[in-house]
């Protein structure tokens, strides 16, 4: 128990001191908006979200456990059942995903046409980790 409380502390405390680094330095968040980045073609970034979302351990699991509840093996053609509700399941997160990279997008170019606005997103996402550590630190489990 004096293990937990320890580690848990010293995350509290960590997730303390990034919030005060956030506040301190949130003015230093357009330079980071406007810094040279690597460019990447499209095909690299099919490429690599392929990847990730195949080895995604979450993905996996669900497909392993959820989809074949939906199989009705008496219908025949288990394989094709399966392939079809999971290129239905990557459909839907297509469209899921790509309407929340629209939306972030929109939201970043809005948010870095103003100097004032990075500033606040920076002060309170700094104020969020500090709230968050300090109810950590000062919550814990029922004995």
């Amino acid at each position: 128990m004096a293990l937990f409380t320890a580690i848990k502390l010293a995350g509290a405390g960590y997730l303390v001191y990034l919030g005060v680094q956030a506040v301190r330095h949130r003015r230093s968040l357009g330079a980071a908006l406007h810094a040279e980045v690597e460019r990447k073609t499209t095909g690299v970034l099919l490429r690599d979200g392929f990847v990730v979302g195949v080895s995604n351990p979450k993905a996996i699991v669900f497909f392993a456990a959820v989809l074949p509840q939906f199989v009705d093996a008496s219908a025949g053609r288990v394989p094709l059942q399966m392939l079809l509700l999971g290129t239905v399941f990557a459909a839907i997160a297509v469209v899921c995903d790509s309407t929340w990279a629209l939306a972030a997008g929109t939201a970043r170019a809005w948010i870095a046409r103003a100097p004032r606005r990075l500033e606040l997103v920076g002060g309170a996402g700094g104020l969020v980790m500090i709230g968050i550590g300090a109810s950590l630190a000062l919550t814990g489990g029922r004995d």
